[in-house]
């Protein structure tokens, strides 16, 4: 039987600290680069992405005739304690850019610049799965900032057998709690909340539940909570937008927020300072002769702003702010199955395996393909 054909991972953009495994340092990455693992025996199966430094977890490969190992994006689950890891088993944290270090025995990790945090096998027999909070920068040696182990009642499934797999860190294996960058770091979430995702901005959180419903909390002031105003939210709310709508996925951006519904459709809000939602912008709507600005909103809550100056002088619309989740149509009406968000751009991947990319450029290379909505507005549903 052939070998089976095993996924890659590709990086792209700033790479000033050799953030992409293997580039080495000082240089833009501008054009998507294959990832190199340290090592012939180990593949990547989960990546997580920093501002300075890359967190990637790796796998071993069976030797040959062996059992194929998961899928990419598979990474090692945890024996259950009866049937502990054996000692350096597991997938293996390593890290590079600016916080470099490798650990072994691990199941996940999740990088910010404030802290990194690793899920991993316990330190004896029985201790089941240790969650792990370090500084970035202390090379994973010595002792972790805070430790604590996930119970053995937690990680089981819900009432009434219920099935539903929790995502990747921040939120927790039990789906009951998830990982703050700040103290405290261990945040539990209403037993209601069967969160089978959730991801975090800079100042707000979203949850996906098992039933594809999405739900927001934190700061609000960029309308990237999606509930009409720019209020903050001191407990998750759900989204009465996107109410009778599932959604597969939901990404968090620095302030701004993606979901991607299980047809495929992508919503998109909170702040449009850099082109992050695809709606027009300042950048575009200017074209460097601005003389004044006047503001406004939309009957749907978005902030628009007007820039005079243009080639007739008339105003020219642009969006600052969509505290609405508006409906982006991705070019040739190609449909969605995966978002992600860095600080001020989105990416997103379709069906065809197409990635469409748009926002913020500075380090130009992270943005390779716009949409063609980037300088329109987005419908909204």
């Amino acid at each position: 039987m052939a070998e089976e054909r095993r996924g890659a991972w590709f990086g792209f953009g700033f790479c000033g600290f050799g953030q992409a495994l293997g580039s080495g340092r000082g240089r833009q990455v501008h054009s998507p680069e294959p990832l190199r693992a340290p090592g012939a025996g180990l593949d990547v199966c989960r990546v997580s992405a920093s501002w300075s430094y890359t967190a990637f977890v790796t796998r071993e490969r069976p030797p040959s005739g062996a059992i194929p190992t998961p899928a990419l994006g598979a990474c090692p689950a945890p024996s259950p304690a009866s049937s502990p890891p054996p000692a350096g088993g597991g997938g293996q944290v390593e890290l590079s850019g600016f916080a470099v270090g490798a650990v072994g025995g691990c199941r996940d990790a999740w990088a910010s610049e404030e802290l990194l945090v690793v899920l991993r096998a316990g330190p004896g027999p029985g201790a089941g799965t240790e969650l792990q909070a370090w500084a970035p920068g202390s090379a994973l040696r010595g002792e972790p900032l805070w430790a604590q182990t996930v119970p053995e009642a937690e990680r089981e499934d819900g009432p009434g057998g219920d099935e539903t797999q929790a995502g990747p860190l921040p939120l927790l294996p039990c789906a009951r709690a998830y990982v703050s960058p700040r103290p405290p770091f261990y945040q539990p979430l209403a037993p209601t909340l069967r969160a089978r995702r959730l991801e975090l901005g800079a100042e707000h959180a979203l949850l996906l539940d098992a039933a594809g419903q999405v739900f927001s909390w934190g700061g609000g002031r960029h309308g990237q909570l999606g509930h009409g105003t720019l209020e903050a939210e001191p407990e998750p709310r759900l989204l009465q937008a996107l109410q009778g709508l599932t959604m597969a996925e939901v990404a968090a951006g620095g302030w701004h927020s993606v979901c991607v519904s299980e047809a495929g459709d992508i919503y998109i809000w909170g702040w449009n300072e850099s082109g992050q939602l695809a709606l027009p912008t300042k950048s575009v709507a200017e074209d460097g002769k601005t003389t004044s600005e006047a503001s406004g909103l939309n009957e749907d809550g978005s902030e628009v702003k007007r820039v005079a100056g243009g080639g007739d002088g008339a105003p020219t619309p642009f969006i600052a702010v969509q505290p609405f989740p508006a409906l982006l149509d991705l070019p040739l009406g190609s449909d969605a199955v995966k978002a992600s968000c860095g600080s001020r751009h989105t990416a997103v991947v379709t069906r065809t395996g197409e990635l469409y990319t748009w926002g913020w450029g500075a380090h130009m290379p992270q943005l390779r393909s716009p949409p063609a909505a980037n300088k329109e507005p987005a419908n909204r549903n």
